[in-house]
C-alpha cells in the first residue's frame, strides 16, 4: 500500500504522523518541492498512490482520471475546495478533512492581523528598517465594529476570542445560526462594520465574494481581512481601494495564486503573509494526526 503525502508542509514539528504510518506498514512520499504542487506534479507522484493526504493542489477532474489506484483523499485542513467532489464519488475516492484542528490557530492570526493593522505594527516596523523613526497613530480595537462574513465554527471561534474585547460583532451566513450575535445582510455588513474579516467558503460559480461594488459599500476608513480563501476578493479592485484611499487597511493571508507577487506588495497599508492560517505547531500537529488516522480509517474501510 503506497500513499503519498502532497501538503507542501508535513511533520515538520512532529514526526509522529509519520510514525504512525510506519506502524500500519503504509509506505509513504513527501511532497518533494516544499510548495504547492500543480497538476501534472499530483500525477506524477501520485499515479500509483492509494491514498493522498493532501494540501490545496489542484485535485480535479483531470487529476483524479490520471490517478487510477486512489481509494482515499484526506484533506489536511477545512476546505475541500480544490477537490471535485462530484468526480470523487464517481471515481469511489473516499474524502476527508479536518475541520477542527486549525480553527483556534485562524482565529487567533485573524485577531493578530486586527491588532496590527489598527495599531500600524508592521507598517512602522518597515519605517524603521528603512532608518525612518516616525510615530503613527493607530486606533484601539475596543468600540470598533466587527463584521464576519462566514460564521462557521472559525467565523464563530473569532466572535468568541474577540468577545472579552469590547467590540460589536454581527455576522453574514447563508444560515441562521442560534445565539446573541446579531445577523446582517451581505450590504448592511458591508456598511455597518469598522472591520470586514472572511470565513466563508469559495463561491461555487467562481466569482469573488468581495469586488469593486462590495468594496464601496465600506467605509472609507474600514479595514478588510481575508484569512479564509485565495479568490474571495477581488485582488485589482482591493489594490485600486487601497492605493486611493478608499479603505485604511487589509490584511490577506490567502490569495488567488501562490506563491503572491503581484502589486499588492508595492503597498503599505496591505499586511501580506503567506498562508499561514493553520500554522500554529499546536492546531498543526493535531491537524496532521487527524488527517493521517482519517486517511487509514479510509483505507481500512475499503
Amino acid at each position: 500500500m503506497k500513499i503519498v503525502i502532497t501538503t507542501s508542509s508535513f511533520a515538520t514539528y512532529d514526526r509522529s504522523p509519520l510514525d504512525e504510518l510506519k506502524k500500519k506498514q503504509i509506505d509513504y512520499t513527501i511532497n518533494p518541492y516544499g510548495r504547492k504542487l500543480t497538476s501534472d506534479e499530483v500525477i506524477g507522484l501520485a499515479k500509483d498512490a492509494d491514498g493522498l493526504v493532501a494540501g490545496t493542489e489542484p485535485l480535479n477532474e483531470d487529476v483524479l482520471q490520471n490517478l487510477p489506484e486512489l481509494k482515499v483523499i484526506s484533506r489536511c485542513g477545512v476546505g475541500l475546495d480544490n477537490v471535485d467532489l462530484e468526480k470523487a464519488k464517481e471515481l469511489n475516492i473516499k474524502v476527508y478533512s479536518t475541520p477542527y484542528g486549525p480553527t483556534l490557530a485562524v482565529a487567533e492570526l485573524t485577531l493578530g492581523l486586527m491588532l496590527d493593522l489598527l495599531r500600524k505594527i508592521t507598517a512602522m516596523d518597515r519605517e524603521i528598517r528603512k532608518g525612518l523613526w516616525k510615530k503613527q497613530m493607530g486606533s484601539l480595537l475596543t468600540g470598533k465594529k466587527v463584521g464576519i462574513w462566514g460564521f462557521g465554527r472559525i467565523g464563530q471561534k473569532v466572535a468568541q476570542v474577540l468577545d472579552p474585547l469590547g467590540v460589536e460583532i454581527a455576522y453574514y451566513d447563508i444560515r441562521i445560526v442560534e445565539g446573541a450575535i446579531p445577523l446582517k445582510s451581505k450590504s448592511e455588513l458591508l456598511s455597518w462594520a469598522d472591520i470586514i474579516t472572511l470565513h466563508c467558503s469559495a463561491n461555487t460559480d467562481g466569482k469573488h465574494a468581495i469586488g469593486e461594488a462590495e468594496l464601496k459599500l465600506m467605509k472609507d476608513n474600514a479595514w478588510l481581512i481575508n484569512a479564509s480563501r485565495g479568490g474571495l476578493v477581488d485582488e485589482t479592485a482591493l489594490y485600486s481601494a487601497l492605493k486611493k484611499g478608499n479603505l485604511a487597511g487589509a490584511a490577506l493571508d490567502v490569495f488567488e495564486n501562490e506563491p503572491y507577487t503581484g502589486p499588492l506588495c508595492e503597498l503599505d497599508n496591505i499586511i501580506l503573509t503567506p498562508h499561514i492560517g493553520s500554522y500554529a505547531k499546536e492546531g498543526r500537529i493535531q491537524m496532521e494526526m487527524q488527517a493521517v488516522r482519517n486517511l487509514i480509517n479510509g483505507l481500512q474501510n475499503q
